[in-house]
């Protein structure tokens, strides 16, 4: 009779182990509140983009730099945060395997948000192939600086300030290894 007690109470405790492991949140999306209150839900999911229903209590998540605990029920939680005009927001958590991040443009149309993930990819390669055009056709090269300088410009008035944009960028090459 003990025995069989402390089997099903090492059982139980092994599958509440196996469920508190899981709470960590590796991939995230952002999508408009339901409520359309200006606010954004941010959604747990696996790599494929599929949310985890199981995500459940208060996790540490770092919005442009700000700490915020948001706290998850069945896989989503909402930034306390209103978004009042267009602008870039750069979600980042940090668990027990690591740091991720997800730069988002969030574009606000009326009372409606669209948020747009911009790959780290982009972030860098357009700068870099304008550069390129420029180094490669001497003659363009005061058209380039022009546009370099008006993305600069959409860059710092939108929100994304240069040491956002190198972490975003260096978490995203971070993540390839």
């Amino acid at each position: 009779m003990k025995r069989s007690f402390l089997i099903i109470f090492f059982l139980i405790g092994i599958l509440s182990l196996a469920n508190a492991q899981n709470q960590n949140i590796d991939y995230f999306i952002v999508k408009e509140n339901l409520l359309k209150n200006e606010k954004l839900a941010i959604i747990a999911t696996d790599s494929l983009e599929i949310p985890l229903e199981r995500i459940n209590g208060v996790f540490n998540f770092s919005v442009n730099g700000f700490k915020q605990e948001l706290n998850f029920h069945d896989g989503v939680a909402v930034c306390p945060l209103q978004i009042e005009k267009s602008a870039f927001v750069f979600f980042k958590h940090l668990n027990d395997s690591g740091s991720h991040s997800n730069l988002y443009f969030i574009y606000k149309k009326n009372n409606d948000l669209n948020p747009i993930k911009i790959s780290w990819y982009l972030l860098l390669a357009v700068p870099l192939g304008l550069v390129l055009i420029g180094y490669m056709f001497r003659k363009l090269i005061g058209f380039v600086i022009f546009i370099l300088l008006i993305l600069g410009y959409f860059y710092y008035s939108k929100g994304l300030s240069i040491p956002t944009f190198f972490e975003s960028v260096f978490d995203g090459v971070k993540n390839i290894f």
